[in-house]
């Protein structure tokens, strides 16, 4: 099983960047569908990323057309898009057979609406109130991905880790750390 998170002609290269890093963190492939907005030598993508471009496998495809000839036979690919009436936690990512692919459109235009409407049945949606027009498209891919990887038990990511200062064990919570000596008035 692995999971993909799919970004569609992305326009702002520290979005994408952010998501790059979201897919180091989580062991998930990102997907790129040309053109992009940016190149991926631009200094906001490569500051976003941080030192993380390394731990993150990046696949670029053409076109959509060249992107969906790659899935393979046991792929399950949902679109993520406010049109939907479907609620992205109302799918169950578990089946450790298949690749999971979340696609993401542009930061302005979204998804084509003929790709949306011949997979209407693979559209899901992000609850959110009629204030915005959207989330954020680092916000949503990490949104979607985390549920997904919620489900699946969080594979081959650490649920607990040791540091050497940590601020919730050893001594470095001990008494008194955070008290100060204020004059009282």
């Amino acid at each position: 099983m692995t999971n993909h998170i799919v970004l569609f002609e992305p326009e702002i290269p520290d979005n994408t960047g952010n998501i790059a890093r979201t897919c180091a963190g989580t062991n998930t492939v990102l997907d790129l569908i040309e053109p992009l907005g940016f190149r991926l030598d631009d200094k906001h993508l490569k500051r976003a990323v941080l030192d993380y471009g390394g731990e993150v496998e990046i696949r670029r495809h053409d076109d959509l057309r060249a992107f969906l000839a790659t899935l393979p036979d046991n792929a399950e690919m949902y679109l993520i898009s406010k049109f939907s009436s479907k609620v992205y936690t109302d799918v169950d990512y578990t089946d450790e057979s298949k690749d999971y692919y979340f696609v993401f459109g542009r930061e302005t235009t979204g998804l084509p609406e003929t790709f949306m409407r011949q997979y209407a049945d693979r559209n899901l949606r992000i609850p959110m109130s009629d204030r915005i027009r959207a989330f954020n498209l680092s916000n949503s891919a990490a949104i979607v991905i985390f549920e997904a990887l919620r489900q699946q038990g969080f594979p081959h990511m650490e649920k607990s880790h040791h540091y050497e200062n940590d601020k919730l064990k050893d001594d470095y919570n001990r008494p008194g750390r955070y008290q100060r000596n204020l004059p009282k008035h």
